[in-house]
C-alpha cells in the first residue's frame, strides 16, 4: 500500500438546520486489520446521495449516523486482502464503506460488482440509482404506452434515468427540474417531450401545460408541494412511486403539502408506495440486462459528475442537495 494511513471524514456535530462544511471534519487513522468474515478495501469512488442527509436526522432504512464517526456512505471499492471466503484481492465490490479511504468490512455486507468501463458506471447507471429508477417506475409505477409519466428531480441521478426508460417503454414524458439549463438538457439530450421549472414560480399551471391528458404515473423525489401539484392532476386509477423526499431533508422541514391529499387518493383511486431498491435485489440480473442493453442501443445515455478528492465530499453534499449535479455525483479518490 502505498500510504499507511486512512484519511476520513467525521460528522462532528449533527445539522439541525442547513448542512454545512463546519460539520464535518477530515481527520487521520491507521489502516484497518480485517477480522475473520471481513474484507479490507481502498475505496474508489463514493457515492452523494441525498439520503446521506436523512441519516443524518435519525434511524431510516439503516442506523443513524452518530456525530465523531465516520461519516457513512455507500462506495465502490477494490479488495486489498480478505478473511473471507468468496472475495479476493482485487475484487470490486459496492457496500456502505463510509467516507474514507480504507475501510474493513464485513462480507455478508458487500456486493461483487463486475468488472465495467468506466468504474464509475457501476454507481450510476449500473448501480443504487439505475436500479432504483428501474423498480421504482416499472415495479411501482407499472407505466404502459401512451401514458403520461412525470419524473420530479428529473436531472438527477435517479430522475434523469427514469425519464429515459419512460421514453423506452413509449410513454409522454415530463420531468420536473430547477432552472432553464436543466429543462433544457432534459430534453434536448435526454429526450423528455416536456418539462416544468419549478423555480419558475408557476409550476401549477407549467405541468397542466406539460401534462394536458393528466399524470398515469408520477416519480416522487422530492415530496412536499410538487408531491400536492402532482397529485391533484393524477388521472383514475394513477400510481405514485415514492422515491424520497429530497425538500424535506436539508434544513427545517417544511410543514406545508401535500394537503387534500387522502380525499383525492380515494376518489381517483390512486395507488401510493414507497420503495427501497434492496427490497428488489433478488432481479437485480435481469434489471442489469435491460440496463446494459438500453445503453449499448444508445436509448439511455449516463449523465455522471464526478469530484475529484476526498476533502471535496462535504462541500459536494451540500451541492447535491442544493441541485447542483446534473446525473450521478460522487467522488473519486
Amino acid at each position: 500500500m502505498a500510504n499507511s494511513t486512512n484519511r476520513q471524514i467525521l460528522l462532528v456535530e449533527k445539522p439541525t438546520g442547513k448542512l454545512s462544511t463546519d460539520h464535518f471534519k477530515m481527520a487521520e487513522a491507521a489502516i484497518p486489520e480485517p477480522k475473520d468474515g471481513e474484507v479490507l478495501l481502498r475505496v474508489r469512488y463514493i457515492s452523494l446521495d441525498a439520503a446521506n442527509r436523512a441519516w443524518m436526522h435519525g434511524a431510516t432504512y439503516r442506523s443513524a449516523v452518530e456525530a465523531n464517526t465516520v461519516m457513512a456512505g455507500g462506495g465502490i471499492a477494490e479488495v486489498v486482502s480478505s478473511k473471507a471466503p468468496g472475495f479476493a484481492a482485487g475484487d470490486i465490490v459496492f457496500g456502505d464503506t463510509g467516507w474514507q479511504e480504507y475501510a474493513a468490512v464485513p462480507a455478508k455486507h458487500l456486493s461483487k460488482m463486475p468488472r465495467i468501463e468506466p468504474m464509475t458506471h457501476l454507481l450510476s447507471v449500473y448501480g443504487i440509482a439505475g436500479l432504483t429508477a428501474y423498480f421504482g417506475l416499472l415495479h411501482v409505477g407499472q407505466p404502459k404506452a401512451g401514458e403520461t409519466v412525470v419524473v420530479s428531480a428529473a436531472a438527477g441521478s435517479v430522475g434523469s434515468i427514469v425519464g429515459q426508460i419512460a421514453k423506452i417503454k413509449g410513454c409522454h414524458v415530463v420531468g420536473i427540474a430547477g432552472g432553464k439549463a436543466k429543462c433544457d438538457w432534459l430534453k434536448s439530450d435526454l429526450g423528455f417531450d416536456a418539462t416544468v421549472d419549478y423555480k419558475d414560480g408557476a409550476a401549477f399551471k407549467a405541468l397542466r401545460a406539460a401534462a394536458p391528458k393528466g399524470i398515469d404515473v408520477y416519480f416522487d423525489n422530492v415530496g412536499g408541494d410538487i408531491l400536492e401539484a402532482c397529485i391533484a392532476q393524477m388521472n383514475l386509477r394513477g400510481r405514485i412511486a415514492c422515491c424520497g423526499a429530497i425538500s424535506q431533508y436539508d434544513g427545517v422541514p417544511s410543514a406545508t403539502g401535500p394537503r387534500g391529499v387522502p380525499g383525492l387518493i380515494v376518489v381517483k383511486r390512486l395507488i401510493m408506495q414507497g420503495f427501497i431498491v434492496m427490497d428488489y435485489m433478488d432481479q437485480r440480473d435481469q434489471a442489469l440486462k435491460d440496463l446494459q442493453s438500453w445503453v449499448a442501443a444508445g436509448k439511455l445515455k449516463v449523465q455522471e459528475d464526478v469530484i475529484a478528492g476526498l476533502e471535496n465530499t462535504p462541500q459536494a453534499l451540500i451541492g447535491l442537495l442544493a441541485g447542483e449535479n446534473r446525473g450521478k455525483r460522487m467522488i473519486k479518490l
